[in-house]
């Protein structure tokens, strides 16, 4: 684990809006809130569904984190309010899409990283069959993010879900995909 001021530094680049603090932030924290959401929900789809939303909320607040709390707690408790959310619109039905198109609009796609490198250097037939180990909502970013060619804002309105959420996906999606092409 890294050391609280190494963290501290990560979170002030992740403010300034730097992609490649996302992605630590993500990596560093990931199986703590989906852990978290894991034992409360008794469900996998919906622990992960809620991590992902999680890191979306909070990339979409990091201005408003106060550093003079500890950042895991910060994203149990964005964890802890997605949740009630979700089980207060299970009990209502109300299973409204967002719209974010105005986030859409400003977002940009982000320089290829390094997962994105192991991936492109696959041959075809290898990745594809890798591709299908993932669970169906990560085949489906994959597929839509280089198969199609889509843009970020592309595949979030073809998904109906807010941006910030495909992001976090396909971060994740991508590791995933990478740590299934390492360990051949």
């Amino acid at each position: 684990m890294e050391k609280p001021q190494d963290v501290a530094h990560i979170i002030e680049k992740a403010k300034e809006g730097n992609q490649i603090a996302f992605s630590r932030l993500v990596d560093l924290f990931w199986n703590q809130v989906y852990g978290f959401q894991l034992k409360r929900t008794e469900n996998e789809n919906d622990a992960e569904d809620i991590t992902i939303q999680t890191f979306s909320k909070a990339f979409d607040k990091i201005h408003t984190y106060d550093t003079r709390y500890v950042f895991k707690t910060w994203l149990i408790t964005i964890s802890k309010n997605i949740h009630i959310d979700l089980v207060r619109k299970r009990k209502h039905n109300l299973l409204n899409g967002n719209n974010h198109t105005e986030a859409i609009k400003k977002v940009l796609d982000d320089a290829p990283s390094m997962e994105d490198q192991i991936i492109q250097e696959q041959n075809l037939s290898s990745l594809l069959r890798d591709i299908k180990k993932l669970k169906p909502h990560y085949q489906e970013v994959i597929n839509l993010r280089y198969f199609n060619e889509l843009s970020y804002a592309d595949i979030a309105e073809k998904l109906n879900e807010p941006i910030n959420n495909i992001k976090v996906k396909l971060l994740r999606a991508k590791k995933l995909l990478a740590e299934i092409i390492k360990s051949k």
